[in-house]
């Protein structure tokens, strides 16, 4: 008790809150929107399943990173004050708590299946004749891909798959005279359906029969004579957060090197094993000597393992119409009153226009880069990837523009997690095609959206820039918030053109006129712009700070923050996940306020607005408040410097601040409280206000009250 009292105390004290805890307040904050009673069931499942795939990458990267420190014996002091293995013990701890949480909001959703038409149906529930299909299904489809893998004397321990579930069958025969006990694996097909589905007309339901239920109920087809003394299904989670040794030789060695990382992924250490209850001792034992982990990393549950598999029910064809549709896009404000076949070219000669996404399409930008792929003007196209769609239409462009003869430079970023695959592929296909590709720039990770085109128009070259936050890839930009600029300004366009020569050459740039930069300025230049806010509230000039990013984990600056505060600085924080800085604490944060946005879209934008004296400074861009943000990546923020764009954004800002159905404030423990609607309220949410949002309402919207 006394060591339990200790490491709260410490953790209370510290004046910043552990990043990882943080983390799994995000995900308690997904959890919550299954609790929201505007949410149908589909809704609340999809929420559901989203808080299970978050904390499989928890594990993979986070709890993975974590057992770099304890296997190697490397010491790691976390924001909360704590060691190495103690946090580990109050990370899993806090960890456990979530899926107890977890899968009691499983089991009230599970309540409700029925009544809409569907349930998750055991062996026992199916009539003789669904018994003969579904015996029918196992011969024919699973059975050949099943592969019992025992483990003893003669056999070595089969490496397992992560993130699939898989049978220990424990087993006991006559060998020499005696009896044996032996343990064996079965792994469950990935490629295979998680639900075999049954369709019964007559009740207008379906029934979702797990694959797990239909491989034990024939389990003894795999293990004919022999005595079956246990049946347990698990699935296991292993380290996968890697540090990539970047190579002299670009163009083999490093993806080479990229592709081997990832086969490491397949057999990294073990972090998590997750076990239906009621599990062998015996074979549990086997697993934790062999896996080296205690009973801190085993997860029982009652219910059923991987609720991703939840998705299979959400997106069936039966229930298409149950998860509301997306509402229409709306114009930019800046488009509106052109024509509607008014090229686009010729409306960016003549103003500039911020994109706010999910609620403006993502088109423009992908039309103004297929019209100059296929347009005689253009001479060149250089653009920074990081993650793509599947079927990418910004990558048919590219090619379509090398094949047309013009110059294509790419930047392709090979370390985008869990999306490296796919990007070498297609930086592959791009490089046949005759483009120029990058693949990234030593020891950094690309995370900056920037692309420019060139064109020659009437014996002059005209430049147009576009640069966000959000990634290059047409589907998540249907659902992730994010503000993009499209602009011809030349000040932009010089800017970007130096930084495309510091990522594909040697150019060491002397200033950035728009530009902030990372790894080598941002920083530096945010923490000025905190001080200067500081500097002129010490003056008693009116002074304000507001953030809109993704995640706040950089101690210096969060240090900056805290001086600020001290100063008299308003400080109003949007941190949509990870937030390290500790508010509201007297003498050191009282005048900080930090807020959370969850909600319909993932909140992605990034916005920085400092008052300045009443002369704004705002500037978008790809950067979070991160560490490696700062050190380790290409980052770029961008100054809004077109007065009703300057506007636009601090609308964004303000809006967001103003939210009252999707928001939660950081308390000072470090938990999370929803805002709740005051009695003289209107509920105000910022998902549907944005559709809805006029040139008017962005004239009139402040974020300070002075």
């Amino acid at each position: 008790m006394l060591v339990r009292e200790k490491v709260s105390s410490t953790i209370e004290q510290s004046e910043y809150i552990s990043r990882d805890l943080s983390w799994l307040q995000f995900n308690w904050r997904v959890l919550d929107q299954t609790q929201a009673e505007r949410r149908n069931l589909f809704e609340k499942m999809k929420f559901l399943a989203i808080t299970a795939s978050n904390l499989d990458e928890f594990f993979t990267i986070r709890v993975g990173s974590l057992y770099n420190y304890l296997d190697y014996n490397k010491e790691r002091l976390d924001y909360s004050g704590l060691k190495a293995r103690p946090f580990r013990k109050v990370l899993l701890d806090e960890a456990h708590h979530f899926v107890a949480d977890q899968y009691q909001v499983f089991q009230e959703l599970m309540s409700h299946f029925e009544e809409n038409g569907f349930r998750l149906a055991t062996i026992r529930d199916l009539r003789e004749i669904e018994k003969e299909e579904v015996e029918l299904y196992f011969r024919k489809t699973i059975y050949p891909m099943l592969t019992p893998m025992v483990y003893d004397s003669h056999h070595a321990f089969p490496i397992l798959r992560a993130q699939t579930l898989v049978f220990g069958v424990v087993t006991q025969a006559e060998e020499g005279g005696k009896s044996v006990r032996k343990a064996s694996f079965v792994q469950v097909p990935q490629n295979l359906p998680r639900f075999y589905e049954i369709k019964r007309k007559e009740d207008e339901e379906i029934l979702f029969v797990p694959i797990e239920t239909i491989i034990r109920w024939q389990i003894g087809k795999l293990y004919k004579n022999i005595k079956i003394l246990s049946v347990d299904l698990f699935r296991i989670t292993r380290n996968g957060d890697f540090t990539l040794e970047e190579s002299d030789d670009i163009e083999t060695d490093f993806i080479n090197e990229i592709r081997s990382k990832l086969k490491s992924r397949r057999t990294g250490r073990v972090v998590r094993v997750e076990v239906l209850s009621k599990y062998s001792e015996w074979l549990m034992k086997i697993l934790k000597e062999r896996w080296q982990i205690d009973d801190d990393n085993i997860f029982i549950v009652d219910k059923l393992l991987d609720l991703t598999c939840l998705w299979q029910i959400i997106k069936h064809p039966d229930f298409a119409d149950e998860l509301p549709p997306l509402p229409n896009q709306v114009l930019p404000l800046r488009m509106r009153g052109f024509e509607a076949d008014t090229d686009l070219f010729d409306i960016l000669k003549e103003r500039d226009i911020l994109l706010h996404h999910p609620y403006n399409s993502f088109e423009p930008f992908i039309e103004l880069l297929e019209q100059a792929a296929e347009d005689a003007h253009t001479l060149a196209i250089k653009i920074t990837i990081y993650r793509l769609a599947k079927n990418s239409r910004i990558t048919e462009a590219l090619l379509k523009a090398a094949e047309n003869g013009k110059h294509v430079s790419v930047l392709f970023e090979l370390k985008a997690r869990f999306d490296e695959e796919n990007n070498i592929r297609e930086a592959q296909r791009l490089q046949k095609a005759g483009c120029y590709v990058v693949y990234g720039i030593g020891g950094y990770k690309t995370h900056t959206k920037l692309c420019l085109i060139v064109r020659k128009e009437d014996n002059q070259i005209v430049r147009y820039v576009h640069l966000s936050s959000g990634n290059y890839n047409e589907e998540t930009a249907r659902l992730y918030t994010d503000v993009g600029l499209l602009t011809t300004d030349e000040d932009y366009a010089e800017d970007v053109s130096e930084f495309f020569n510091v990522i594909t050459g040697h150019s060491v740039p002397d200033y950035y006129k728009c530009l902030i930069t990372a790894p080598r300025e941002m920083r530096t230049r945010l923490a000025q712009l905190i001080r200067n806010e500081a500097e002129n509230a010490r003056k008693g000039l009116k002074a304000g700070i507001a953030i809109k990013v993704n995640s706040l984990e950089d101690r210096e600056i969060i240090n900056e923050l805290y001086e600020a505060s001290k100063a008299g600085v308003p400080i109003k924080l949007m941190i949509r996940g990870i937030c390290c800085l500790r508010p509201q604490r007297v003498g050191l944060s009282e005048n900080i306020e930090v807020r959370s946005i969850v909600g319909d879209y993932l909140e992605h934008t990034r916005l920085y607005y400092f008052y300045n004296d009443g002369n704004p400074l705002v500037y978008g861009g790809s950067a979070d408040m991160m560490v490696r943000s700062f050190d380790r990546r290409l980052e770029s923020l961008f100054l809004i410097t077109d007065k009703f764009l300057r506007m636009q954004a601090t609308a964004i800002l303000a809006y967001n601040f103003r939210d009252n159905v999707n928001a939660y404030v950081l308390q000072e423990d470090g938990s999370y409280k929803k805002v709740e609607i005051k009695e003289d309220e209107k509920p105000f949410n910022i998902h549907k206000e944005f559709y809805k949002i006029t040139e008017e309402d962005v004239k009139q919207a402040k974020i300070f009250d002075f």
